[in-house]
């Protein structure tokens, strides 16, 4: 993007309040902070490449995540040794995920995430988050190394491919295989969301792919959005934080598709 453009006060204002609604959507549920990131950075911010987009996001949102890890840890959601469980395999996936994405056409590449966002919606609907409490003592963390391997590479595969940190992918992977309720959930799958943005953003930057300027901006509003996102995460009750995940796929996916498609 020409820096002229970037230096524009209301391109600043913009990536700043959208910086802010990433970082919340981060401290919220956990996710969907690239998934909205990368929208905005495309209609509402005017960044006119796609992977420029996905780059400049995965970089913001990995570090955004970072610091809405110790939010969330502040208030006891965080399970680091869970979450590095998984994180670590998954960074060697992401790598493989991001090198696929920036092969993959533009258009292509974004409607095969709208659809891939549906589907996570609609799966996350049909789980009931009342069964989903803390489980303590070793058994959760035990089952959760049998399954981490393969799950973490898998979602940071499609991480990496989809330019996003995951969190929506993470979040029900940890609560069905680490035993954890949805709140600490998500606050531990900052771990990984931050390890998988950040990685992405590596192999983008390398690509030529990354607005630092933009990125910086939307960090800064990252900051505030994560803050308040996290302090809301604890009033609202499990079933709707449920609902509200699902419901932001759907809006997004549905937005994408209508962009995509009528352009």
């Amino acid at each position: 993007m020409p820096i002229e453009m970037i230096l524009e006060p209301f391109t600043i204002f913009l990536s700043i309040i959208s910086g802010v609604v990433v970082g919340f959507s981060l401290g919220l549920i956990g996710g969907g902070g690239s998934v909205l990131a990368v929208p905005l950075l495309l209609y509402v911010v005017g960044v006119k490449d796609t992977h420029l987009a996905i780059g400049t996001s995965a970089l913001a949102v990995g570090i955004i995540a970072g610091i809405n890890i110790l939010n969330h840890k502040k208030i006891g959601n965080v399970q680091i040794k869970k979450g590095l469980l998984f994180a670590i395999p998954g960074i060697a996936g992401t790598l493989l995920g991001a090198q696929l994405g920036l092969w993959t056409p533009s258009e292509n590449l974004l409607i095969l995430f709208a659809g891939f966002m549906a589907v996570i919606g609609f799966l996350m609907l049909k789980k009931n988050a009342s069964k989903n409490e803390v489980t303590n003592g070793n058994s959760s963390l035990i089952l959760l190394k049998k399954n981490v391997s393969l799950s973490g590479f898998s979602v940071g595969v499609l991480a990496g491919y989809f330019g996003i940190g995951g969190g929506f992918l993470i979040v029900p992977t940890i609560m069905y295989s680490g035993g954890l309720n949805i709140i600490q959930a998500i606050g531990t799958s900052l771990v990984s969301v931050s390890s998988f943005g950040i990685t992405t953003a590596a192999r983008y930057f390398v690509a030529g792919q990354v607005d630092l300027i933009i990125a910086v901006l939307l960090i800064i509003g990252g900051v505030i959005g994560g803050y308040f996102g996290a302090k809301t995460s604890e009033k609202i009750p499990k079933e709707n934080l449920f609902k509200v995940f699902a419901v932001v796929l759907f809006v997004v996916a549905t937005y994408i598709v209508i962009r995509t498609t009528t352009v």
